[in-house]
């Protein structure tokens, strides 16, 4: 039995994110509305195995706590979309650089697949990633890839595939703050959840409460206002 699927694709600007999406997607590409939204993004559709796919490419950014209006809607739609997976691409010789919005996707959703782009250039470099130990300090698949020389992406169709069926089961490690920050979490997350239950990230709502995030604050209780209706 076919199923459908949507992918999300986040990514540092210039990780070659966009190479890899034009990889798996080909001619099958559109832009268009965002869910009712003036918002314009690109789509493209592929298969494998007996599933289809709708990949969204998120605009390029280097963190989601909405400084910038790519920031907003890249962190918008994972937080209300809810895609089946998200696809986090990292340059592999700018890892360090790059983990930092790895880390923060990995607060919102717990369906991640950690991809490695630029293997090629960072072993001319003599970089070496330990995709094993990285794999098992994150909680999450985590794949080298060429996009560009089409390599590792047999590998990352598969992980994919065995994400979205639930054999693999991702348990994304959690940032862990000053104790004043962790003490003030621990107060706020009953409230968050009695307010949103498990529709929304709480531990995640609760750090962007701290922040004062307030547009983000209207635009989830606008949410759970429809979902009452």
């Amino acid at each position: 039995m076919t199923e459908s699927f949507r992918i999300a694709l986040a990514g540092n600007p210039n990780t070659g994110k966009s190479t890899l999406f034009n990889l798996l997607t080909g001619l099958k590409q559109h832009t268009g509305n965002w869910a009712g939204k003036t918002v314009n993004l690109k789509t493209g559709l592929f298969s494998f195995k007996n599933n289809k796919y709708e990949m969204i490419d998120l605009p390029g950014t280097y963190s989601l706590f909405s400084n910038s209006m790519d920031e907003k809607i890249a962190r918008d739609y994972l937080v209300f979309e809810k895609p089946d997976v998200t696809l986090v691409i990292l340059d592999a010789t700018a890892l360090e650089r790059n983990m930092n919005l790895a880390l923060q996707v990995m607060e919102i959703t717990d369906r991640v697949i950690i991809c490695i782009n630029l293997i090629d250039e960072a072993e001319k470099l003599g970089i070496e990633i330990n995709d094993k130990v990285l794999m098992k300090r994150l909680g999450v698949p985590v794949i080298k890839v060429s996009a560009r020389n089409k390599s590792g992406i047999s590998m990352l169709l598969d992980t994919i595939d065995r994400v979205v069926s639930g054999t693999i089961l991702c348990t994304p490690y959690q940032v862990t703050y000053d104790d004043e920050t962790e003490q003030k979490i621990k107060l706020l997350l009953p409230k968050v959840l009695e307010i949103s239950g498990d529709k929304f990230p709480a531990r995640w709502l609760s750090l962007r409460m701290l922040d004062g995030d307030r547009d983000l604050l209207q635009m989830i209780e606008m949410h759970i206002s429809k979902m009452e209706v």
